[in-house]
Order: C-alpha cells, then sequence, then structure tokens
C-alpha cells in the first residue's frame, strides 16, 4: 500500500511541517463529532425486566407467572434507535422455545440443541434499520420451562439498552411483556399505541395522584417518622420578579421551599392558596411532606398562565411534574446542597436511594446515548490523553474543558452507577467503571483520569483510583511470580493467556499512581510486570514481541503484533519517566528500551510507517503502532535513554512524514487504525481479518502523542544545536 489517502487530501499538503496545525485539525474534527452531549434520564418501571451483569435482559417468565400453562404463550416488546442501518451482535439464551422478531419479521427460532441447554449462548448479527427497529420476543412454556435471557452480544463496548415501544409509556427503558396467552399471536405488533395490540401489557401502570393527592403512603409506607420531598421547578416566564399564587393541598404537615427559603409551613392537613414572591427565568421549588399515619401527601398547581411547573433535569418517559425521594426521619432538616442534586445517592432512612417520578414502582435512571462522550473505556482513555497533552502543548483551554467533562461525565455518577447495578444489575451508566472485571476496565482511562486530576478537580477521583488500585493489585488473577494475566473472560478464547496489550492496561496507571501516592507498591510492580512479561512474550531473535501466550499450551503465538508491540514500548516509556533514576532495576529496563527500539527500527517501512504484522511487509502499513513508536523514540532521545540518537531522530521524522502524508486528510480524519482485536497463531488472522477503521478511538490519541514528541524533539534539536554552537 502506498497511501491511505491521495496526497491532494493529506493534511500535509496543508500544514507541510506545521505540526500544531496537524494537532488542531485532528482534535477540531474529533471535537465536532462527538459534541459533550449529557447523559438522557428515562424512567424506569422496576417490575420490568432487568438486565444481568453481561447487560442482557432476563426474562424470567417463571418468576411473573409461575402458574402458567403447557403450550402457552408469552411476547416482550421493546425498541431501539439507530442513527444508520447496521448489523449489531445480538446475543440469546432458551430456557425453552423462544423466536425473535424484527420489525414484524421472524429473524431468529432457536434450535433443538439450544432449547435444551439453557446455558448456551448464541450470538447472531441483528440486522436494524436508520431508525426505530421493534424486537418482539416469542416464549412458549414447555416442560423444561420458558424464558430466556436477550439483548447485546457485545456488553464491553456496546451495552445497548432497549426502550418501552408504545406511545403511552414513551421514553421509558425496558421491555412490555403480555400476560399468558393460549394462541399465538396474529400480527407481530409495530404499532406505537397498546391499544392497537388488544393485549395488556405489562407491567401495570400506576400512578401515585388518587383523589387529586399525590398519595406518599404508595412509595413510602404511612411510619409515622417518615418524611418525604418532591423537588420541581417553577418557572417565571417574565424576566421581572412576580408575585405568584400556588394552590396548595396536603393530607399532613408539609413545608415549601423556594431557592431554600422556606415560604409556608403548616402541621395540619390544607387546602389553601399562598402568595409567593417568583423571579424571572426558574427556581427550585420543594415540599417536604410528612406522615401522620395512613395516607399522607399534597398536592401544589400555580395559577397564573406565564408560570408552570417542571422537572429538574428533562426525564424521558414521564408527564411527571416532580421529583420524589425518601423516606427520611420527620425531624431531619433538609440539607439542599446535597439533595437537589441528579447526580448523586441520596441518603434515606432505609438507606441509599435515588429519584422517582409519580407513577409507582418508577424510578429515574441515567443513561449514557453518547457514542463516544462520556463513556469509560480503554481506547477513550488514550484518545483523551493524547487530546490533554495537545491542549497543554498548544495551551487550548477549550481543549482541556472538554476532556475534563467528558471524564466527569463518568466519574461524577459513579457512586450512582456501583448502587444502580446492584439494584437493576446493570448500570445505564459506566458499565466499564462500575462492573470492573479485567485491566481493560481500569489502567488506560484510569491513567488519563489521574493526569486530568493534575489540572481540575474531579468528582469522586480519588475513590475511583484507589479502588483500580484495588482491582489491580488485589483481585486481577496473577501467576505465582506476580505475572498480571487473564484468568477469566467475558469470552472463552482470551481465558488462560498472558497479553502484550496488558502492559498498556496497567503500567501508566500504576506509573501515575505511584507518582500521586509516593507509595513504591505501585512502581515496583509495574518493573516486575515488564520483567515478567519479557519472559514470557520477548522474542530475543528479532528483538520484539510476541502478542500472546497461551498459558494452557505453554506456547507464545510468535506472531508480532503492530499495536500490541506499540503497547509494550509506549508504556516502557511511561514508566522509565516516572521510575527512580536510583532503582535498583532501571539499567535492566533500559537494556530492554533500547533492544526494542532496535528490533523495531529495523522493520519501519519504506514510507515511514510501520506494518500492521511488524514482520510481514505484505501486511497494511498500521497507524496507531507508528505513533507509539515515534512516541517512544522521541522521549527516549531526548531523556537520554537510546544510546544512538541520530538513526531514531531519522526514524521519528521519517514516521510523522509518512502519518501526515498518508494516514492523516485535511479535515483531520485518521486512516489506518487497527480495530480491537482477538489474538491468534496464524499472521494472516492480524493481516487479513483484523482489518482497520477510520478515526478509531484506539489511535487518534496516540497520533496526537506523537506529534507532540515530534515537536518536542525538533525543539530539542534545535536547543542542543545552539548549545554545541
Amino acid at each position: 500500500m502506498n497511501s491511505y489517502i491521495h496526497m491532494n487530501d493529506s493534511v500535509f499538503l496543508k500544514q507541510r511541517d506545521h505540526i500544531e496545525g496537524v494537532l488542531e485539525t485532528i482534535a477540531n474534527r474529533y471535537i465536532g463529532d462527538n459534541p459533550p452531549h449529557p447523559v438522557a434520564y428515562r424512567a424506569f418501571h422496576y417490575k420490568s425486566p432487568k438486565r444481568l451483569k453481561d447487560y442482557r435482559y432476563h426474562f424470567n417468565i417463571n418468576e411473573y407467572f409461575p402458574n402458567g400453562q403447557e403450550g402457552q404463550y408469552v411476547y416482550a416488546w421493546g425498541k431501539i434507535w439507530q442513527d444508520k442501518k447496521t448489523d449489531i451482535a445480538f446475543a440469546v439464551n432458551c430456557f425453552g422455545p423462544v423466536q425473535l422478531y424484527l420489525n414484524g419479521e421472524i429473524v431468529y427460532r432457536n434450535t433443538i440443541v439450544e432449547e435444551l441447554d439453557p446455558d448456551k449462548k448464541t450470538i447472531f448479527p441483528l440486522p436494524l434499520e436508520k431508525g426505530w427497529n421493534h424486537l418482539v420476543l416469542r416464549f412458549k412454556k414447555t416442560m423444561s420451562g420458558w424464558g430466556g435471557i436477550a439483548g447485546t452480544g457485545s456488553y464491553k463496548r456496546h451495552p445497548l439498552h432497549f426502550l418501552t415501544p408504545t406511545d403511552e409509556r414513551n421514553g421509558q427503558e425496558g421491555w412490555l411483556f403480555s400476560e399468558p396467552l393460549d394462541h399465538t399471536l396474529d400480527t407481530i405488533p409495530t404499532e406505537d399505541t397498546e391499544n392497537s395490540t388488544e393485549i395488556n401489557w405489562l407491567p401495570n401502570q400506576e400512578a401515585l395522584l388518587e383523589d387529586g393527592i399525590y398519595n406518599l403512603s404508595k412509595f413510602f409506607g404511612s411510619d409515622k417518622n417518615y418524611s418525604s420531598i418532591a423537588w420541581t421547578t417553577i418557572h417565571n416566564e417574565s424576566a421581572d420578579e412576580k408575585q405568584v399564587q400556588l394552590q396548595v393541598t396536603s393530607v399532613g404537615p408539609i413545608e415549601i421551599y423556594l431557592n431554600e427559603d422556606c415560604v409556608f409551613r403548616t402541621e395540619k392537613d390544607t387546602n389553601n392558596q399562598i402568595k409567593v414572591n417568583v423571579t424571572g427565568g426558574h427556581s427550585d421549588l420543594v415540599v417536604k411532606s410528612t406522615s401522620n399515619g395512613g395516607s399522607w401527601g399534597f398536592q401544589l398547581q400555580p395559577i397564573s398562565d406565564d408560570v408552570y411547573l417542571s422537572l429538574p433535569v428533562k426525564v424521558e418517559g414521564t408527564e411527571s411534574e416532580w421529583l420524589f425521594a425518601g423516606p427520611f426521619n420527620r425531624s431531619e432538616d433538609l440539607h439542599f446542597e446535597e439533595l437537589l442534586q441528579v447526580d448523586t445517592l441520596i441518603e434515606s432512612i432505609q438507606g441509599p436511594t435515588f429519584w422517582r417520578v409519580d407513577e409507582v414502582n418508577t424510578w429515574v435512571r441515567p443513561y449514557l446515548e453518547n457514542t463516544l462522550f462520556g463513556k469509560w473505556d480503554y481506547p477513550l482513555g488514550v484518545t483523551l490523553y493524547g487530546l490533554l497533552k495537545t491542549a497543554i502543548e498548544l495551551k487550548r483551554d477549550d481543549i482541556v474543558k472538554y476532556c475534563i467533562k467528558h471524564i466527569q461525565t463518568s466519574t461524577s455518577l459513579y457512586s450512582y452507577s456501583l448502587w444502580d447495578r446492584e439494584k437493576y444489575g446493570a448500570a445505564g451508566v459506566n458499565n466499564q467503571l462500575s462492573a470492573i472485571d479485567s485491566l481493560d476496565d481500569c489502567g488506560s482511562f484510569g491513567a488519563t483520569m489521574l493526569m486530568a486530576m493534575e489540572l481540575s478537580p474531579i468528582k469522586d477521583g480519588d475513590l475511583i483510583a484507589k479502588d483500580i488500585a484495588n482491582y489491580i493489585e488485589n483481585i486481577q488473577a496473577r501467576l505465582p511470580e506476580g505475572t498480571l494475566y487473564r484468568r477469566e473472560s467475558h469470552v472463552d478464547f482470551m481465558k488462560d493467556t498472558i497479553w502484550c496489550d496488558d502492559l498498556y492496561m496497567s503500567i501508566p496507571f500504576l506509573s501515575r499512581y505511584y507518582k500521586k501516592t509516593g507509595d513504591r507498591l505501585y512502581i515496583d510492580d509495574s518493573v516486575n510486570q515488564f520483567l515478567q512479561y519479557k519472559k514470557f512474550l520477548y522474542m530475543p531473535e528479532s528483538q520484539i514481541m510476541s502478542h500472546v501466550y497461551n498459558l494452557k499450551l505453554d506456547t507464545g503465538t510468535h506472531i508480532p503484533w503492530g499495536r500490541g508491540n506499540g503497547w509494550v514500548i509506549f508504556s516502557l516509556a511511561e514508566l522509565l519517566t516516572v521510575l527512580p533514576e536510583d532503582h535498583e532495576q532501571r539499567p535492566e529496563l533500559l537494556e530492554f528500551f533500547n533492544q526494542l527500539s532496535e528490533g523495531y527500527l529495523k522493520l519501519q517501512g519504506e514510507n515511514g510507517l510501520w506494518h500492521q504484522v511488524l514482520n510481514v511487509s505484505e501486511s497494511y502499513e498500521e497507524t496507531s503502532c507508528t505513533s507509539m513508536f515515534i512516541y517512544a523514540y522521541s522521549k527516549g532521545i531526548r531523556s537520554g535513554w537510546l544510546t544512538d540518537q541520530e538513526k531514531y531522530i531519522t526514524s521519528v521524522n521519517k514516521g510523522w512524514q509518512g502519518l501526515s502524508k498518508h494516514a492523516i486528510d485535511k479535515t483531520g480524519n485518521v486512516y489506518g487504525v487497527c480495530q480491537g482485536s482477538g489474538y491468534s497463531f496464524t499472521s494472516d488472522y492480524y493481516k487479513d481479518d483484523l482489518t482497520w477503521i477510520l478515526n478509531d478511538t484506539h489511535g487518534i490519541g496516540i497520533v496526537l502523542l506523537a506529534g507532540i514528541e515530534t515537536r518536542k524533539l525538533q525543539k530539542w534539536i534545535v536547543t542542543r544545536t545552539k548549545e554545541l554552537i
């Protein structure tokens, strides 16, 4: 391959050797394509099927209908939106006969093997259309049972959630399901109204509003010690402050607060009007209700055409004007700065809780529905690392703010997401952070978070960093000499393996955590990992690394995957940056750095790029590994780690020109980045099956880092030349 793009489309043609312009072009395109949209809040009915830890829905029909009869059917109905036509991985386990319909057409029917083995997970491509897609599952009861598990086949990268499909519950998360039927449906539902199907779809809806009063005993019971709060915003469409009448009805004592000031209080039932002064715009309005035993509650409405109530945050799937929380001790004071938030758990008498809307068993839950912004995963960890470094290098405070906002979108909901996972089975946000089960979930994004914390406070950052460190040190599987390895995995072929990728998934975080805490445990563990991984994966005859070591077969793959090797030397550069000069094993690591650098240098291609399989020139030129070799070489030159600097200076310049001429276009698109990988004992898998993806997040940040390091190297050369003169 000579180039991914024509020279006339390359960023080099526009920017030439102006590296700052290349960095800005890439960063601006990425941010423009991934604007900082917030999380979505949706209503969720607690009796709807819940997701398991793999983010698939558990349709435990026996639990819903223990008296169901053999031969009866239950239908489950949900919908999902797609921005474009695409196939998604869908996975099903069958507890009995199962059929799946997509937009009215059958797309899956279980086999006998699947029906008789409920532990067998079947994954198949589901061809979704642009727009709404309606999915209907049909379960039939047999002597063996009925129901199943269905949903995403790739929860790490695509933790899908489905929405209730009808206008009556538009925007709620979850599936509707029918009562047991003695016959199959003549028409599979694809309409948007429940009435059009002539079926009573469950779970049933039950309004909190009863005889004109929000009956809070339906939520919290009737204990005399209980109180609760309800929160709304009152909107004054006038720009000026005005006096507004509120119609207030209560059963039991209430207190009303406007922007934290108490404007009304009574210990008795009430039904009257009060006057309050409301500023222009919107104001917080809070009602504290208290139980005297029996039913208790309130109703409140403004009496004015240009004043109205609405939720403090948009919640899809509800017409409610109020958020409700409790129960609290009736004598407890209100702490508004703690209560009036939608990213923090609320402490109640019964433990942590969150907001509800005005429907029984219906809670508010946040969901991350952006493709990239706000997501926590390892490719985005290195993407944001590159963006942050670019922002610092170019003094772009706007990029810093963008990165901080992305990180805080994840971290601010951390404590909530742990509670959500415990309550509902799988959190709608932070799927890889709230359900850490591998190094992928930890080190990359965790290291970037630690860097961001040096620039700005990050909510729950210290707690998250502590939990990540604990996972790496005390939970992740290790061999007897301490080597981190993959004992278990969400996919079978990864079990009992050592991946060179995992040096990146652990070392940058451990190195930064050592820098933050000063605890030698973390730096010593990092050193040990490199020396142990060298024993398993280093191929001394070529001075490069095998991608994976299979412990069951007791052999490495002996395939030098480009990005896997990039992760190794990138992570070693990060470690050497913080490793104390007097560390007893620093000389050994410096020698290893030089050995690897020499091995990679021999394999640089004519265009300046390295290949997908490093020693197979017929494999495509791969952008992310090229960028990491540039990054490591530049740091190695400037830091004095490399013993023969001139040939590496030539390599860096050749590599950066190769990227800007052949792999980055004039609008900042990045080409030639290998997708996320499995592993194989044959190079054909990496060469032919593991194709590249445009603007893949495995490479964008690394390209930025390569540009930054090339720029720093050029400045260093100028300074060195002046000193020699």
